[in-house]
């Protein structure tokens, strides 16, 4: 008799009658046949029996179940029918029996607490549920409690009690702190199973005011929080010092110190106590004691021992686990506490009951009209569970008589039944602890036979193999099957053919004169049916010439030859594998019809050379080693690859295991290092040979793992460092029993690739994957959300299935389950997958945009129906362009630019747009197909922005007191120009600013010529353009007017108006006089810098030099350091304004960093730079100081200064007085002496003229004073005092420098008063 085959109940359509005595029916997995048989109902899914629900969400009693015709449902609740028509609150699913009570629309979930049965019906009988307890899940507040703060002595035990409000179902309890942290737990503080918090002894530590208890309504996910529990512990210390506090010096105080305490049990009280757990719960014990120090837990079981693999430990030991208790667990468990000072101990009586549970279960029977049958149903419990029958829901006492059934306790007995004899049954096993509720029906059928294997089906078989021709039939009664060879041939006996009990004929030897065709004949007493097969025998391939084993030099030639014989019908293809892989892509390996030829061998190819013929049929394959050698053996020891290993056993057989052990080889002076262990599959792929696994070189026994359905040889090779050994000889054969597979393709997807299809694809099940013959694949699909009955169709060993005239894009649930000729995997899960997507229909609507500012817009829009998007959202697409500028004429090309919006959004963000432009815009739905429609185009312009810069500043045709500027109109106006801004200020040679002009320009001009400017002053301008919106970007230039030394000598500027000041806004249409001289701020150098920081280093010493751009008269400053050294920098001035310095007193043969800053400047230095002195001489060098010829020679030069010095002081004994002037000369300040090349100082805007010294008598009328009378402009007017003193070209004089001092007057020489010009006088 063939394996019975399992459908899920979740297959509403399929139906699967399970044979129960011998005269029942197998019904054959056929979906047309299944839906063509009527049956009982059956329930295949409902709630369970206690079933607590969420009072805010939907209640959802679920009743399915199957039957043909499709069953109806009904439904009692406390006992009483349930109308569900009354109750608006209630409804059905449809072709369902699912009630879904609306909560969430103004129901009660309190008003339907209640017990509840379904009952599905159809002409056949009546199938009944569970009894379904609905309670409403309850997650009561934390009732309010005054709480007493708990002052313990150090030492001394402490429970915290959690007393949580009692749920339904009971609530998870934690303790946490106010920081939502969990409190730590050890062997001295822990929480027991009633939520309480114990303390086997408090330390000081422990003190807090934050224990809180929480609990968790997993149901309702709700926390409820127990009110802060305030625990301080009293030390000793602090409790000594308190009673000192308080006592004379007389009195004698001090506390107790702590003392320790043998162990006292918190929980449980008392010495003894009782439990009674359910068979197959879990069985918690706990035990917390009390002590100092923390005593430890210990558990035993008087007279036995704890049960292995089922006993955990939980909470420090303090809880004992068991699970999946039976009565054999029942005893006396003992805890014990145990500490240095003693132990106690507390024995726990344990008592295991059982709720009913299957011996067993009644299964479905279905008979042909006559048979006979029986329906068993047997339970056991503690106590001993009561057996009750029910027909169709109601108890068999007063259901309608059935001449044909006989009940005897557990067990009903049915004889010589009719087609009016189906029903369903319903046993009912139950004691004090539970019940037990299952439905089985009797169908009785009269069908005629028909046969389902496919009519003149080939099967094509290698000779000498056997040969499987089907022949799948059904009927009531169940027919008889005959099998005939040829048309008009006589029935098939005898032991060369085996007939199988589901149709089969096999003939296990297969020759050629089996060849023909063979005729299946099904009857029963309402028919007779046949189907003719046909099959063909082919000759088996065969390697007539096999590949040898090859030893080769290096470099030298090698060929293995593979011929092969085979059917003529079949066509074969060889392959060539290295080491059971491809061979290299290398142009030495040369595959011919018949052989392989490897030219030049190298160390590389050296390995295993397989030939591998395939046909449709079958498959052979034939190996050879390859050995490269390097030059023949020296007579020394010779290290070789091992023997095979001999004398293979196989032992301890089961169905999915052996174990295989060998005899090795020798190993021919290499050890062996492994074993590698191969398989053949004579059954699937004989002559082909399979890596299994490997053991180390010391084992000769392995357990081997076997997959169903596998006709296993096994072999063995040995390796060494040398190589691979030979393989043994095969074992025996051991062939393992098929089975049903074991697992469902993988990687299940639902893709469709048009608008009307779904296209179902997986991953194939791989070789023994399928477990047995006849590998196929179930492939199931609904559309989702439907209620859709499952469509199902089964396919032959294929990966992928097309199910066509689907709606558009619509989802579906998926699942595709394998099966062979023994059943089917287990239950597959399901995947969401979509039919082929298409264009979506509508364009978005109601497009709106909002213009933020100049560049930037956001647009809205109305999201288009999901149901109009026929595809996967994938965003929208905004189209915009520019239509033309507002300011100047638009671009001929139009470039269009997208932006995508991902997702469901309905508004985006526009940037980049042009001021004061019209542009044009749509919107676009787009899913995985494509875009939909456009949107109406929408017009929309942008205001005006601030213009950009001009384009370009020009300034040419410097005179004395004039410059023509000259600009380019901005690139982007952005808007309508209404003007030009133009700001000047002057800059004298110390980079200081004076006041700022400005002058506003009417937009049409292009040029200006500014007049009346200062001569030889250089001059900052800043230009930009207006829009009304503002002024945009500006550009700056320098220019500087034209000195004329000879024209302006003893020249004074007119004076202007008296109130006029330097920094009026004039108009352009009249030039810009300046006749005083502005007040300059002064301001930081633009750049100022240090660059260039060369070295030149001797032995000790180093010429540092650098270049320096900024303000004249910088003093520097030079640091450095050893490099890498953390010390600080050491610190040289340098004299002057010179621009090197000279490092002395350095160590030779040393990296030094150095760098070189500007005092007044703070913070302003150079980069760094490293430099490393040269090596120390040599000490036998000669010092040139002890030899004779220089000492003599500083000599001689000593004695010619000493003449010079006398020459010269008699000489200036005999001079008179010098001139004035040369003495004016050599006093003068040197910080207005002229500059030279190499003073090392330079400024950004100086000249030569800026540094010419003013000299008395040059350039000045015979009063040389300026009186403040003499002008109603006075410096006042502009700047600070009247001690601020002009050069002769208009810059100041001594801003740098420090001496105030006048020149004293020498006789007659200088009688005058003092002149300004040479006044030093600086200020700011």
């Amino acid at each position: 008799m063939m394996k019975k085959k399992s459908i899920p109940a979740s297959k509403p359509f399929l139906i699967l009658f399970l044979c129960q005595i011998i005269s029942a029916l197998d019904v054959p997995l056929d979906s047309k046949l299944l839906e063509e048989l009527s049956q009982p109902p059956t329930i295949t899914h409902q709630s369970p029996k206690d079933y607590i629900v969420d009072p805010r969400e939907n209640i959802v009693i679920q009743c399915e179940a199957k039957g043909k015709p499709p069953p109806s449902f009904s439904w009692t609740r406390n006992g009483t029918h349930f109308d569900i028509d009354k109750d608006a609150q209630v409804t059905m699913k449809p072709n369902s029996g699912t009630l879904v009570v609306n909560i969430m629309n103004g129901g009660k979930a309190e008003a339907y607490e209640g017990v509840y049965q379904c009952t599905a019906r159809n002409e056949r009988g009546a199938a009944i549920s569970n009894n379904i307890v609905i309670r409403p899940s309850r997650s009561p507040l934390w009732t309010k409690e005054k709480l007493e703060p708990h002052q313990v002595r150090e030492g001394d035990s402490l429970v915290l009690h959690c007393r949580p409000p009692v749920g339904l179902p009971p609530p998870i309890i934690f303790w946490m702190d106010n920081a939502f942290q969990r409190l730590p737990q050890s062997e001295r503080v822990s929480q027991g199973l009633n939520g309480d918090l114990y303390f086997s002894n408090v330390q000081p530590e422990d003190t807090r005011e934050d224990y809180i208890c929480y609990a968790r309504f997993n149901h309702t996910q709700t926390i409820q929080q127990k009110q802060p529990i305030s625990v301080k512990v009293f030390s000793m210390d602090s409790l000594n010092d308190t009673i000192a506090a308080n006592l004379s010096d007389t009195d004698i105080y001090g506390a107790k110190p702590v003392t320790e305490r043998q162990p006292v049990l918190l929980t449980p009280t008392g010495s003894t106590s009782t439990k009674v757990e359910l068979r197959g719960n879990v069985l918690l014990l706990e035990c917390i004691a009390a002590g100092l120090p923390t005593p430890v837990i210990r558990w035993i079981k008087e007279g036995g021992e704890l049960p292995a693999n089922r006993t955990f430990f939980e909470n420090f030991k303090k809880t004992l686990k068991i699970i999946d208790v039976s009565e054999a667990d029942s005893g006396n468990y003992k805890c014990i506490a145990r500490n240095t000072l003693g132990s106690v101990h507390h024995v726990i009586s344990v008592t295991v009951k059982a709720a009913p549970y299957w011996i067993t279960a009644p299964r479905n029977l279905v008979l042909s009209p006559g048979e006979d049958g029986t329906l068993i149903c047997r339970a056991n419990g503690n106590p001993k569970p009561s057996i009750s029958w029910l027909a169709n829901g109601v108890p068999i006492a007063i259901a309608p008589e059935d001449p044909s059934r006989k009940v005897d306790g557990d067990t009903i007995i049915f004889s010589h039944v009719q087609e009016r004899s189906s029903a369903v049954y319903q046993c009912n096993a139950s004691n004090e602890y539970g019940y037990l509720l299952a439905n089985a029906f009797v169908n009785v059928l009269a069908e005629p036979p028909r046969i389902l294997t496919p009519a003149n089906k080939l099967y094509q078989v290698i000779a000498d193999s056997p040969a499987l021709l089907d022949c799948a039939y059904f009927g009531s009664p169940k027919p008889e099957i005959e099998w005939f060879k040829g048309v008009k041939g006589s029935i098939l006996r005898g032991n060369e053919y085996v007939f199988h009990d589901n149709g089969t004929l096999e003939i296990p030897v297969a020759q050629k004169d089996s060849t023909g065709t063979y005729t299946c004949v099904a009857r029963n007493e309402l028919g007779k049916i046949q189907n003719e097969v046909r099959l063909e025998i082919k000759d088996p391939t065969m390697i007539i010439k096999q590949p040898e084993y090859k030893v080769v030099q290096r470099y030298g030639q090698v060929s293995f030859e593979c011929i092969i014989k085979h059917d003529s019908t079949l066509l074969p293809t060889v392959i060539w594998l290295k080491d059971n892989d491809e061979l290299p892509d290398d142009e030495r390996f040369l595959v011919g019809k018949d052989n392989l030829t490897i030219m030049n061998v190298t160390d590389k190819d050296d390995g295993t050379y397989t030939c591998i013929v395939n046909t449709t049929l079958d498959s052979v394959s034939a190996s050879a080693v390859l050995t490269v050698v390097a030059a023949p053996p020296t007579p020394a020891i010779i290290y070789a690859r091992p023997n095979p290993p001999f004398d293979l056993e196989l032992t301890g057989q089961l169905e999915r295991s052996i174990e295989l052990s060998w005899i090795p080889g020798d190993e021919n002076n290499s050890p062996i290092t492994h074993f590698v262990i191969e398989y053949e599959d004579g059954l699937h792929e004989p002559g082909v040979w399979h890596y299994q696994t490997e053991v180390p070189g010391t084992q000769t026994t392995v357990q081997l793992k076997l997959s169903p359905y596998v006709n296993y040889s096994f072999r063995v090779v040995a390796v060494n460092k040398i190589g691979r050994s030979q393989p043994s000889e095969p074992s025996e054969q051991y062939l393992t029993k098929s089975a049903s597979p074991d697992e469902n393709p993988a990687n299940v997807q639902g893709i469709g690739s048009e608008p009307d299809n779904l296209v179902i694809t997986w991953e194939s099940l791989k070789g023994f994957q399928s477990n047995g013959p006849g590998l196929q694949y179930k492939v199931s699909w609904r559309q989702k959300d439907v209620d859709d009955e499952w469509t199902s169709v089964i396919v032959a060993n294929v990966s992928k299935y097309i199910v066509s005239g689907t709606p558009t894009f619509v989802p579906y649930e998926i699942k595709v389950q394998a099966l062979n000729d023994l059943g089917y995997a287990p239950e597959p899960s399901e995947v969401i997958g979509h039919s082929g997507e298409d264009l979506p229909m509508v364009a978005p609507g109601n497009v709106q945009v909002h213009v933020i500012n100049s560049t930037l817009a956001k647009v809205h829009w109305d999201p288009v129906p999901l149901k109009t998007v026929r595809g996967h959202l994938q965003g929208y697409k905004v189209y915009y362009w520019k239509v033309q500028s507002l300011s100047r004429r638009s671009r001929r090309h139009v470039e269009k630019n997208i932006l995508t919006f991902r997702g469901n959004k309905t508004f985006g963000m526009l940037p980049g747009l042009e001021p004061y432009s019209s542009y044009k815009l749509n919107v676009r739905v787009v899913n995985g197909k494509g875009e939909g429609p456009a949107s109406p185009d929408k017009l929309f312009k942008t205001p005006e922005g601030v213009p950009s810069s001009p384009s370009y500043l020009k300034i040419t045709n410097p005179t004395l007191d004039s410059l023509t500027l000259e600009w380019g109109s901005p690139t982007h106006p952005n808007g309508v120009l209404t003007s030009y801004i133009l700001k000047f200020q002057p800059i004298n040679n110390t980079h200081e600013l004076g006041p700022l002009v400005e002058i506003r320009i009417p937009a049409n001009e292009s040029s200006l010529i500014l007049k009346n400017l200062n001569y030889s002053t250089r001059y900052k301008f800043y230009f930009n353009a207006q829009t009304s919106v503002g002024s945009g970007s500006q550009i700056t230039e320098e220019a500087v007017t034209i000195m004329d030394e000879g024209k302006m000598a003893g020249i004074l500027h007119p004076a202007v108006g008296t109130g006029k000041g330097y920094s009026e806004i004039l108009s352009a249409t009249s030039p810009v006089m300046h006749t005083v001289r502005p007040t300059f701020y002064k301001v930081q150098p633009l750049y100022p810098r240090i660059r260039n920081v060369t070295t030149a280093a001797a032995e000790t010493y180093a010429n540092i030099s650098w270049e320096y751009e900024g303000p004249d008269h910088a003093n520097f400053y030079v640091e450095y350091g050893v490099a890498g050294s953390k010390e600080d920098w050491k610190k040289e001035i340098v004299n002057g304004s010179r621009s090197f310095f000279v490092l002395k007193g350095l160590t030779p043969g040393t990296a030094y960093k150095v760098r070189v800053g500007a005092e007044g400047l703070s913070g302003f230095r150079s980069s760094e730079d490293v430099f490393e002195t040269g090596p120390a001489m040599a000490s036998r060098q000669v010092d040139i100081a002890t030899q004779g010829w220089f000492i003599g020679l500083m000599c001689a030069v000593a004695l010619l200064i000493l003449i010079l010095l006398i020459v010269c002081f008699i000489r200036r004994n005999k001079g008179g007085k010098y001139p004035v002037k040369e003495k004016e000369d050599a006093h003068a300040d040197p910080e207005i002496q002229p500059m030279k090349e190499d003073d090392g100082t330079f400024g950004e805007y100086s000249d030569a003229e800026d540094h010419k010294p003013l000299k008395k008598g040059s350039r000045t009328p015979s009063d040389r004073t300026v009186k403040k009378e003499d002008s109603d402009d006075s410096l006042v007017d502009y700047g600070e005092g009247v001690n601020g003193q002009f050069n002769e070209d208009g810059s100041f004089i001594g801003q740098y420098s420090g001496k105030k001092e006048k020149e004293p007057a020498e006789g007659n020489e200088s009688s005058e008063a003092p002149s300004p010009v040479n006044a030093m006088n600086s200020f700011v």
